[in-house]
């Protein structure tokens, strides 16, 4: 038996408190609405393709959202979500890259050679170029495409931009993350650069402007120049609620009765994000897009617990397997949904999204082969199975092998030391590492900023590789049901083997120093020619460009975070 220990207050405090309750699913926060009756008409076929409008937040946790029970206000995601259809059952990926790669392939990290980490600003690699993207797909369809926000794909040559890989337009951030007014990204103590791209040029002149109200007003301004007659596809990559933890201070009025330092922060950045997607919307109607569109909404990861963010009472938190790091917040809003306001628990993962707009988009697939997505519309609209009955959650060989991990473990077919997750059915499975393992309530109960200690801790099964869970009947990943069922076990293993047998090369290259920004006068962006290959190696010092306009302030800031995050973090992500 699993021993568990309390740290900050006791297992009895969390009752009283509700934590361990099912409240959080009760009727009024998650369940069915009831369907108004003057909507059983159901709307005709399609008569043009639709518009689509897909919406991705970064580092929003399952917690943080009205209808998840949240103390965080969302009025526009919880109207959408109502009015629209839930998806409960929805799954991400647990870090940036390997989401925002899969929404825009349709496959598998090990099918793209992204299965390891992010892409790190410095290094010499982005989204493999053989791979059609979601975009292309959609211009061959007739659709202008658009994107807003962050891209976070690589950026090492000219061709792996956005506007190389199927957008019309882009105004967003190469890298990870950057300051929400100045731009600023810091990859290391003087490794400093702007970031923030129009097109294939730097945006200088919008610096100073916070990144979620700039996001939305772009989206807005396509809509007002754009003819709702011809169909359009706008990919909204929110920055928010990623740090840094920055927000108009009038959003972090309405949460000063929060003690939690950071958890007032985020979830103002929450709030704020809530309202660009409104003012969205509203854009949707004023110009004539809304009767004729279908509105996604995604997370790209679970929420970063010491950042302000909660996944309760799932398990574990970003940069895990956990349900925590993997179960996303996930709605569709359209007229042209079937059957409306209610709850789905069909299996729908983030590779699922490809082909199922593009099949919406009347789209053409049959010259896309090998894609690990499904087609997941008639499930959401129509309330019909989902056609998805497993997920590969990753197999990452070059994470840190397990200590007590071995072949033996694994029935002689797989080496449990090396980190893998998979969903088959009811059953989840992980071997290996898969990350900070904690359930971490809502982070109010204190002022220190993070509050992560206020925590329940599994104490024991430090020595384990082998975690199986009924994830259907369980959760909250509580009752690891390995040792009671082997079979099972040697099961989801075999189907371990056989997706390994398809996986590519990882593709995780060295950085290179002549990805500075002091040799791209100060900003982020493309290093290397059309005729360098992954391994160029630049051999200049960076030097201080003269054409330099910023230089990033937070620098120091940021290498001390990343210095505590290192010792608070049981894995590097």
């Amino acid at each position: 038996m699993a021993v568990y220990a309390l740290t900050g207050f006791s297992l009895v405090s969390l009752l009283s408190f509700g934590y361990l309750s099912w409240d959080w699913m009760k009727p009024s926060l998650v369940a069915d609405v009831a369907t108004d009756p003057m909507e059983k008409s159901l709307p005709p076929a399609f008569a043009r393709p639709p518009h689509i409008i897909f919406i991705l937040t970064d580092d929003q946790g399952y917690h943080d959202v009205g209808y998840h029970g949240s103390d965080i206000q969302t009025p526009t995601l919880d109207r959408l979500a109502a009015e629209g259809v839930k998806l409960e059952n929805y799954y991400i990926q647990p870090i940036c890259t390997p989401s925002r790669s899969q929404l825009i392939t349709g496959r598998y990290q090990i099918h793209t050679g992204l299965q390891h980490s992010i892409i790190r600003p410095r290094q010499p690699n982005c989204l493999p170029l053989d791979q059609v993207t979601l975009p292309q797909k959609l211009q061959e369809a007739g659709y202008s495409t658009h994107m807003v926000g962050k891209w976070h794909l690589g950026f090492y040559k000219k061709e792996c931009l956005p506007t190389r890989r199927g957008f019309d337009t882009f105004l967003g951030s190469l890298t990870g993350n950057v300051d929400y007014y100045t731009y600023d990204n810091c990859d290391g103590p003087g490794v400093c650069g702007y970031d923030l791209h129009e097109g294939e040029d730097v945006a200088w002149d919008q610096s100073g402007k916070y990144s979620t109200f700039l996001y939305a007003q772009r989206v807005s301004k396509i809509l007002a120049s754009h003819s709702p007659k011809e169909p359009i596809f706008i990919y909204v990559a929110f920055q928010a609620v990623h740090t840094p933890l920055q927000s108009p201070k009038e959003y972090i009025y309405r949460y000063r009765s929060m003690g939690n330092v950071a958890r007032r922060k985020y979830a103002a950045m929450v709030t704020c994000m809530d309202e660009a997607v409104k003012n969205i919307t509203w854009a949707l109607k004023k110009y004539g897009y809304y009767d004729n569109s279908v509105i996604v909404f995604s997370t790209d990861n679970g929420g970063q617990t010491f950042s302000g963010g909660s996944n309760w009472p799932l398990r574990g938190r970003k940069g895990t397997y956990w349900e925590g790091g993997v179960r996303g917040i996930g709605f569709v809003h359209s007229p042209l949904i079937k059957r409306k306001r209610r709850t789905s628990w069909a299996l729908v993962h983030i590779t699922d999204w490809y082909p199922t707009l593009v099949s919406l988009a009347r789209g053409n697939l049959s010259n896309v082969p090998g894609l690990d997505g499904y087609d997941v519309w008639p499930a959401i609209s129509e309330g019909k199975e989902s056609p998805r009955t497993e997920i590969l959650h990753n197999i990452d060989p070059l994470y840190n092998h397990a200590k007590y991990g071995s072949l033996e473990d694994g029935f002689g077919i797989w080496n449990t030391a090396v980190q893998a997750s998979i969903r088959v059915g009811e059953w989840k499975l992980l071997t290996g590492d898969p990350g900070y393992s904690d359930w971490i309530p809502p982070q109010t109960l204190t002022n220190f900023p993070g509050s992560w200690w206020n925590l329940e801790r599994l104490t024991d099964g430090l020595r384990k590789s082998v975690w199986l869970f009924n994830i259907t009947a369980d959760p909250y990943e509580r009752y690891d049901l390995s040792e009671q069922r082997p079979d099972v076990v040697r099961t989801l293993l075999t189907r371990l083997v056989h997706y390994n047998r398809t996986a590519i090369p990882v593709r995780y290259p060295a950085e290179n120093p002549r990805a500075h920004p002091d040799f791209n006068g100060g900003a982020w962006g493309p290093w290397a020619s059309e005729d360098d290959g992954e391994e160029w190696e630049g051999s200049r010092e960076p030097l201080k460009s003269r054409n330099k306009k910023k230089k990033c302030k937070i620098c120091k800031l940021r290498s001390f975070f990343r210095k505590l995050n290192t010792r608070l973090m049981s894995n590097r992500i």
